[in-house]
């Protein structure tokens, strides 16, 4: 889990990001959480957009995509998922404690 001091600073970082993946009227599915697994080895946080169309409540979706990629939800803001997870082999990104 990711203290309050944490969260700030990712949300910081995560500032000039742009969504690379959009969850639309499908949902979410095994191709996007392994999609999304992919890409946060890569870069460790990442933002995800929620399209007008998908019809599910935007905090739990935002809840299950984080519990399914084991990873932290550091915001939903708007229709805007911000994710995080430490990467194995490119890490990048030095939390404060």
């Amino acid at each position: 889990m990711l203290t309050g001091k944490q969260k700030r600073f990712l949300r910081g970082e995560a500032h000039h990001l742009d969504p690379i993946f959009q969850i639309g009227k499908g949902g979410v599915n095994e191709n996007l959480i392994g999609q999304l697994n992919e890409v946060l080895e890569k870069r460790e946080l990442i933002k995800v957009s929620i399209l007008q169309n998908n019809e599910d409540d935007k905090e739990e979706l935002a809840e299950e995509v984080a519990r399914r990629v084991y990873g932290d939800l550091v915001q939903l803001i708007g229709s805007t998922i911000i994710l995080y997870k430490p990467s194995k082999n490119h890490k990048k990104i030095d939390l404060p404690r």
